[in-house]
């Protein structure tokens, strides 16, 4: 059995080869900062984007983008405002996109879901409100 970490891992890497075949440049993977981890930081035409990525072996527990609830929308944009502050990038336009994998290392990617612009877009990603 694959574990929890090992599927996020998995997951990050297929949205790295994702995001680099759609021609972004990726900056950094895993950057942690006083108010949290932002997954992979890319650059695409001169735009800063914060990716989240949610991998999920199946619907079990529902769509890996039902994870990205509210709260973790408001975590994720208090995390890009402190990667901006800390690499004195605040003057940067950028934006958080959330890429939503089903699949495993075995089965291969079932799907993947790029939400581009995802906290201004689909703030209710998960249906909460």
């Amino acid at each position: 059995m694959t574990s929890a970490g090992s599927i996020g891992d998995w997951g990050e890497q297929v949205a790295v080869e994702h995001l680099q075949a759609a021609g972004y440049g990726i900056l950094v993977r895993n950057w942690h900062g006083p108010r949290g981890e932002i997954d992979i930081v890319a650059e695409q035409e001169g735009v800063l984007v914060f990716v989240e990525v949610k991998a999920r072996r199946g619907r079990r527990y529902g769509t890996p983008e039902a994870a990205v609830t509210g709260s973790k929308q408001r975590s994720l944009q208090r995390t890009a405002w402190g990667y901006l502050e800390a690499n004195q990038a605040d003057d940067r336009r950028w934006r958080i996109d959330v890429i939503a994998i089903e699949g495993d290392p075995a089965s291969g990617v079932q799907r993947l879901d790029h939400y581009v612009n995802a906290v201004e877009e689909a703030p209710d990603l998960d249906g909460s409100g």
